[in-house]
């Protein structure tokens, strides 16, 4: 392995962990918009969320700053040609995280009329940065991002698939969130609550199944080479997304276990880490290769050295905080 695939690898390392963690925590805005003022438990439903979200909302974006260190670092080719293709959607997903976190933290201030607004904004911040996160990401996929072109600001994501994988993005992080917090009711007791998220979790599994079949279909015509990829080298871990998706179901299915949130979390990353093998030896199909995008040796070896010590010293202290928060002392 090279020094620029290690450092390709550490990058995929931050963007899984950014959507799991960062996609659980737009998911759970989207259902906490969802819940109907009319609904018998809405103020306890949106209680729940707000303080599973709460002690670790902010701390997620920790891995997307770490993800766009080390493509801009390591990758300055391939991060200037998004820069340059993908701007909008980027600055859109960008606003929509800076009104998101205003709209949380600002919402406690409040109360009355002003705090439904905030929460709407907050709900609704929460479906569209994982949009348009997805569409950069489709857009990457069907070959639209090229080193050195700089199209119209629509010409390169407006297009079925990148629209399908934002789509598949939003409701990824809403089954993540659902499957989360039906393990936080259960740690808090909340049996009602429990058969309430496990309600929405096998909802966003059948949306995101429909809608990923939708995208294959999709992605073998737009994206033939990151299909073909996907089907062959990348097929034991779409196999084993498939495998951990229906194991999560069934456990959430027959009341859910202490398995269901990793079963949920391997099924997702698999997927990711799927896509990454489909591309390889791309960063940008077709067009720029992992080696051809990174830095200068002196470089990438100095943002190993980097991400090894961010992992000693960052990783315990991410743990400590989930771990905290799962057992409630943070609330």
């Amino acid at each position: 392995m090279s020094s620029a695939d290690a450092v390709a690898v550490v990058l995929w390392a931050g963007v899984s962990a950014y959507a799991v963690f960062g996609g659980a925590d737009f998911g759970a805005g989207l259902w906490r918009l969802l819940v109907a003022d009319s609904h018998p438990d809405a103020e306890r439903i949106r209680g729940r969320i707000d303080r599973s979200i709460g002690p670790v909302w902010e701390a997620n974006h920790v891995w997307l700053i770490f993800a766009l260190v080390v493509l801009w670092t390591g990758f300055p080719i391939a991060f200037t040609a998004l820069m340059e293709n993908l701007y909008l959607p980027l600055a859109l997903a960008a606003l929509g995280i800076v009104l998101r976190g205003s709209a949380f933290a600002f919402a406690g201030a409040f109360e009355g009329s002003l705090r439904g607004r905030l929460g709407i904004l907050f709900g609704i911040s929460s479906v569209l940065t994982p949009f348009f996160m997805g569409t950069v990401v489709g857009a990457v996929a069907n070959g639209s991002v090229v080193a050195g072109e700089t199209p119209g600001p629509f010409e390169a994501w407006l297009a079925p698939l990148p629209l399908l994988v934002g789509a598949l993005f939003v409701l990824s992080g809403a089954y993540l969130a659902a499957v989360f917090l039906v393990d936080d009711a259960r740690r808090a007791e909340e049996v009602d609550l429990i058969a309430y998220f496990r309600r929405l979790a096998l909802l966003a599994a059948g949306v995101a199944g429909v809608v990923a079949v939708a995208g294959l279909a999709v992605l073998s015509s737009d994206a033939p080479f990151v299909y073909d990829g996907l089907t062959s080298e990348g097929l034991p871990l779409l196999v084993g997304s498939l495998l951990a998706g229906g194991a999560a179901l069934a456990a959430i299915w027959r009341g859910a276990s202490r398995l269901t949130r990793p079963l949920a979390v391997v099924a997702v990353i698999a997927v990711i880490w799927g896509w990454g093998v489909a591309q390889h030896p791309y960063l940008l199909p077709e067009t720029t290769s992992v080696d051809a995008a990174a830095a200068d040796p002196a470089t990438l070896s100095a943002l190993l050295v980097f991400a090894a010590v961010a992992a000693v010293v960052v990783g315990p202290s991410m743990l400590l905080l989930f771990r905290l928060a799962q057992r409630r002392v943070l609330e």
